[in-house]
Protein backbone atom coordinates (compact mmCIF):
# COMPACT_ATOMS: atom_id res chain seq x y z
CA UNK A 1 0.00 0.00 0.00
CA UNK A 2 1.59 3.45 -1.19
CA UNK A 3 0.36 6.24 2.04
CA UNK A 4 0.32 9.85 0.84
CA UNK A 5 1.72 12.77 3.11
CA UNK A 6 0.09 15.89 2.15
CA UNK A 7 2.17 19.54 2.48
CA UNK A 8 2.94 19.97 5.78
CA UNK A 9 1.18 21.16 8.33
CA UNK A 10 4.31 22.39 10.71
CA UNK A 11 5.29 25.53 9.20
CA UNK A 12 7.30 27.94 11.50
CA UNK A 13 7.88 31.65 9.99
CA UNK A 14 11.21 33.17 12.09
CA UNK A 15 11.05 36.34 9.61
CA UNK A 16 13.37 35.71 6.73
CA UNK A 17 13.99 31.86 7.71
CA UNK A 18 10.71 29.62 7.09
CA UNK A 19 11.02 25.48 7.62
CA UNK A 20 8.71 23.08 6.71
CA UNK A 21 8.54 19.73 8.80
CA UNK A 22 8.11 16.65 7.03
CA UNK A 23 7.55 13.82 9.35
CA UNK A 24 7.74 10.47 7.74
CA UNK A 25 6.08 8.06 10.28
CA UNK A 26 2.94 10.29 10.42
CA UNK A 27 1.85 9.39 7.23
CA UNK A 28 0.65 5.46 8.76
CA UNK A 29 -2.82 4.91 9.45
CA UNK A 30 -1.83 4.50 12.99
CA UNK A 31 1.79 6.40 13.70
CA UNK A 32 3.45 4.62 16.85
CA UNK A 33 6.59 7.32 15.90
CA UNK A 34 7.19 10.75 14.01
CA UNK A 35 10.36 8.82 12.13
CA UNK A 36 10.35 5.45 9.94
CA UNK A 37 13.10 3.81 11.23
CA UNK A 38 16.51 5.87 10.47
CA UNK A 39 14.82 8.73 8.70
CA UNK A 40 13.52 10.98 11.58
CA UNK A 41 11.96 14.05 9.39
CA UNK A 42 12.82 16.22 6.62
CA UNK A 43 12.65 19.53 7.14
CA UNK A 44 12.16 22.31 3.69
CA UNK A 45 13.78 25.56 4.78
CA UNK A 46 14.14 28.82 2.74
CA UNK A 47 16.07 31.48 4.02
CA UNK A 48 16.45 34.81 2.26
CA UNK A 49 19.78 36.75 1.09
CA UNK A 50 21.53 38.21 4.39
CA UNK A 51 19.77 36.25 6.81
CA UNK A 52 21.96 34.41 9.38
CA UNK A 53 21.42 31.49 11.80
CA UNK A 54 23.99 31.89 14.78
CA UNK A 55 26.31 29.16 15.76
CA UNK A 56 24.10 26.49 17.71
CA UNK A 57 24.88 22.68 18.56
CA UNK A 58 23.87 19.34 17.09
CA UNK A 59 23.95 15.96 19.23
CA UNK A 60 23.26 12.56 17.67
CA UNK A 61 21.97 13.62 14.54
CA UNK A 62 23.29 12.61 10.90
CA UNK A 63 22.24 15.58 9.10
CA UNK A 64 22.01 16.02 4.95
CA UNK A 65 21.98 19.30 3.43
CA UNK A 66 20.57 18.90 -0.43
CA UNK A 67 20.32 22.32 -1.71
CA UNK A 68 18.94 22.41 -5.25
CA UNK A 69 18.09 26.02 -5.21
CA UNK A 70 20.63 29.11 -4.01
CA UNK A 71 24.07 28.81 -1.41
CA UNK A 72 24.13 27.76 1.96
CA UNK A 73 26.97 29.35 3.33
CA UNK A 74 28.35 26.59 6.31
CA UNK A 75 30.76 27.58 9.07
CA UNK A 76 31.67 25.86 12.20
CA UNK A 77 34.24 25.26 14.88
CA UNK A 78 36.49 22.25 13.29
CA UNK A 79 36.21 22.71 9.21
CA UNK A 80 36.06 26.36 8.74
CA UNK A 81 33.70 28.03 5.87
CA UNK A 82 32.17 25.47 3.59
CA UNK A 83 29.49 26.18 0.41
CA UNK A 84 26.70 23.90 -0.42
CA UNK A 85 24.54 24.68 -3.67
CA UNK A 86 23.38 22.21 -6.72
CA UNK A 87 27.00 20.90 -7.10
CA UNK A 88 27.80 20.58 -3.57
CA UNK A 89 26.39 18.47 -0.94
CA UNK A 90 27.12 18.41 2.90
CA UNK A 91 26.79 15.36 5.28
CA UNK A 92 27.05 16.40 9.26
CA UNK A 93 27.54 13.22 11.50
CA UNK A 94 26.94 15.60 14.78
CA UNK A 95 27.84 12.89 17.02
CA UNK A 96 28.61 13.74 20.60
CA UNK A 97 28.49 17.22 19.98
CA UNK A 98 28.78 19.16 16.86
CA UNK A 99 28.58 23.30 16.76
CA UNK A 100 27.74 25.20 13.30
CA UNK A 101 26.20 28.14 11.81
CA UNK A 102 24.61 28.94 8.65
CA UNK A 103 23.71 32.33 6.29
CA UNK A 104 23.16 33.43 3.01
CA UNK A 105 24.79 36.79 1.99
CA UNK A 106 22.81 39.47 0.83
CA UNK A 107 24.15 39.26 -2.84
CA UNK A 108 23.08 35.56 -2.65
CA UNK A 109 19.91 34.81 -4.06
CA UNK A 110 16.87 32.89 -1.98
CA UNK A 111 18.07 29.62 -0.71
CA UNK A 112 15.89 27.08 -0.94
CA UNK A 113 16.75 23.33 0.65
CA UNK A 114 15.93 20.26 2.55
CA UNK A 115 17.80 19.32 6.20
CA UNK A 116 17.35 15.10 6.46
CA UNK A 117 17.53 14.15 10.08
CA UNK A 118 18.81 10.67 10.19
CA UNK A 119 19.39 8.62 13.55
CA UNK A 120 22.72 7.16 13.73
CA UNK A 121 22.51 3.42 14.73
CA UNK A 122 24.07 4.70 18.38
CA UNK A 123 24.55 7.80 20.65
CA UNK A 124 27.54 9.79 20.84
CA UNK A 125 29.68 8.52 18.33
CA UNK A 126 32.94 10.57 17.03
CA UNK A 127 31.49 13.81 15.43
CA UNK A 128 32.69 14.47 11.52
CA UNK A 129 31.56 16.30 8.57
CA UNK A 130 31.62 15.61 4.80
CA UNK A 131 31.55 18.61 1.90
CA UNK A 132 32.13 17.45 -1.73
CA UNK A 133 31.05 17.75 -5.06
CA UNK A 134 28.84 15.66 -6.19
CA UNK A 135 28.13 13.95 -9.51
CA UNK A 136 26.58 15.07 -12.94
CA UNK A 137 23.28 14.34 -12.99
CA UNK A 138 21.11 13.64 -16.30
CA UNK A 139 17.91 13.83 -16.78
CA UNK A 140 15.20 11.37 -15.57
CA UNK A 141 18.41 8.74 -14.15
CA UNK A 142 17.94 8.22 -10.00
CA UNK A 143 21.28 9.60 -8.56
CA UNK A 144 22.92 8.28 -5.60
CA UNK A 145 24.13 10.73 -3.23
CA UNK A 146 23.97 8.95 0.51
CA UNK A 147 24.64 5.61 2.24
CA UNK A 148 25.71 3.57 4.51
CA UNK A 149 29.40 3.42 5.49
CA UNK A 150 29.57 0.12 3.99
CA UNK A 151 28.01 0.88 0.42
CA UNK A 152 29.61 2.87 -2.46
CA UNK A 153 27.45 6.18 -2.51
CA UNK A 154 29.82 9.32 -2.36
CA UNK A 155 28.82 10.45 1.02
CA UNK A 156 27.61 8.46 4.11
CA UNK A 157 25.30 8.34 7.17
CA UNK A 158 25.78 5.51 10.03
CA UNK A 159 22.91 3.89 9.64
CA UNK A 160 21.08 1.68 6.71
CA UNK A 161 19.54 4.18 4.59
CA UNK A 162 20.23 5.50 0.79
CA UNK A 163 19.10 9.04 -0.23
CA UNK A 164 18.83 9.28 -4.29
CA UNK A 165 17.38 12.32 -6.18
CA UNK A 166 16.09 13.37 -9.61
CA UNK A 167 15.18 15.90 -12.19
CA UNK A 168 12.31 14.52 -14.73
CA UNK A 169 10.73 15.39 -17.66
CA UNK A 170 7.14 15.91 -18.41
CA UNK A 171 6.18 12.30 -19.59
CA UNK A 172 8.72 10.73 -18.12
CA UNK A 173 8.19 6.88 -16.75
CA UNK A 174 10.11 4.89 -14.55
CA UNK A 175 10.26 2.87 -11.15
CA UNK A 176 11.52 4.68 -8.07
CA UNK A 177 15.09 2.91 -6.54
CA UNK A 178 14.00 -0.46 -4.70
CA UNK A 179 16.12 -2.44 -2.89
CA UNK A 180 15.43 -5.83 -0.80
CA UNK A 181 13.94 -5.41 2.76
CA UNK A 182 13.81 -1.66 2.41
CA UNK A 183 10.79 0.44 1.85
CA UNK A 184 10.84 3.49 -0.06
CA UNK A 185 9.74 7.07 0.98
CA UNK A 186 9.79 10.04 -1.07
CA UNK A 187 9.46 14.15 -1.30
CA UNK A 188 8.04 15.99 -4.24
CA UNK A 189 10.72 19.02 -4.10
CA UNK A 190 8.82 20.78 -7.42
CA UNK A 191 6.52 19.58 -10.11
CA UNK A 192 3.60 16.47 -10.05
CA UNK A 193 4.11 13.24 -9.76
CA UNK A 194 1.67 10.52 -10.15
CA UNK A 195 2.22 6.82 -8.67
CA UNK A 196 -0.42 4.24 -8.08
CA UNK A 197 -3.04 6.67 -9.29
CA UNK A 198 -2.17 9.13 -6.70
CA UNK A 199 -1.28 12.51 -7.40
CA UNK A 200 1.73 14.18 -5.58
CA UNK A 201 2.66 17.61 -5.71
CA UNK A 202 5.01 19.76 -4.32
CA UNK A 203 5.82 19.56 -1.09
CA UNK A 204 3.78 15.63 -0.48
CA UNK A 205 5.27 12.90 0.54
CA UNK A 206 4.99 9.00 -0.33
CA UNK A 207 5.65 5.90 2.03
CA UNK A 208 5.43 2.31 0.76
CA UNK A 209 5.80 -0.13 3.25
CA UNK A 210 7.11 -2.85 1.04
CA UNK A 211 10.14 -3.67 -1.28
CA UNK A 212 8.64 -4.15 -4.47
CA UNK A 213 8.77 -2.07 -7.38
CA UNK A 214 7.05 0.72 -7.59
CA UNK A 215 6.09 3.12 -11.21
CA UNK A 216 6.34 7.09 -11.36
CA UNK A 217 4.83 9.06 -13.85
CA UNK A 218 6.03 12.64 -14.25
CA UNK A 219 3.66 15.27 -15.47
CA UNK A 220 5.73 18.51 -15.54
CA UNK A 221 9.27 18.87 -14.78
CA UNK A 222 9.56 18.06 -11.09
CA UNK A 223 12.36 17.74 -8.81
CA UNK A 224 11.84 14.59 -6.32
CA UNK A 225 14.19 12.59 -3.90
CA UNK A 226 13.85 9.24 -2.42
CA UNK A 227 14.87 7.10 0.41
CA UNK A 228 15.31 3.53 0.73
CA UNK A 229 14.99 2.40 4.86
CA UNK A 230 15.43 -0.56 6.65
CA UNK A 231 12.61 -0.51 8.75
CA UNK A 232 14.21 -2.57 11.37
CA UNK A 233 17.90 -1.05 11.64
CA UNK A 234 19.16 -0.25 15.34
CA UNK A 235 18.55 3.67 16.25
CA UNK A 236 19.42 6.10 18.44
CA UNK A 237 16.49 8.26 19.47
CA UNK A 238 18.93 11.03 20.83
CA UNK A 239 18.88 13.49 17.96
CA UNK A 240 18.92 17.19 19.35
CA UNK A 241 16.42 17.89 16.59
CA UNK A 242 15.18 14.90 15.14
CA UNK A 243 13.55 13.30 18.23
CA UNK A 244 13.30 17.04 20.12
CA UNK A 245 11.42 16.11 22.78
CA UNK A 246 8.97 18.80 21.33
CA UNK A 247 7.80 16.53 19.33
CA UNK A 248 4.41 16.01 19.48
CA UNK A 249 3.46 12.28 20.76
CA UNK A 250 2.07 9.75 18.56
CA UNK A 251 -0.95 9.41 20.64
CA UNK A 252 -2.17 12.97 20.00
CA UNK A 253 -1.40 12.66 15.54
CA UNK A 254 -3.83 9.38 15.70
CA UNK A 255 -6.43 12.19 17.66
CA UNK A 256 -5.67 14.65 15.10
CA UNK A 257 -5.51 12.32 11.87
CA UNK A 258 -9.12 10.81 13.13
CA UNK A 259 -10.44 14.47 13.77
CA UNK A 260 -8.82 15.26 10.03
CA UNK A 261 -11.03 12.17 8.68
CA UNK A 262 -13.93 13.03 10.25
CA UNK A 263 -13.88 16.66 9.02
CA UNK A 264 -13.46 15.73 5.62
CA UNK A 265 -16.14 12.96 5.92
CA UNK A 266 -18.92 15.85 7.12
CA UNK A 267 -17.66 18.33 4.01
CA UNK A 268 -18.00 15.58 1.48
CA UNK A 269 -21.75 14.41 2.89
Amino acid sequence: MLLKGDRTFIVRDMGGFVVRVNMPGWLKPRPTDHGHGPLAMIVESSLDPGRLIAMHEHRNDEIISWVPDGVMRHDDKTTGRLVTDSRHLMVMNAGRSFWHSEETFSSDPPLRMLQIFVRPRAVDLDPRIQHGPIPSQSPNTWRHLVGSEEGDAPFHVRNTIDLFDIRLEPGARLVFPHMRGRNLYFYVFSGLLLAEDQAFAEGEQGLLLSDRALLLESKTRSLAIAFLIDPDAPIARKGTVGDHRKIPPAILIRVLKKWRQLRNWRRSS
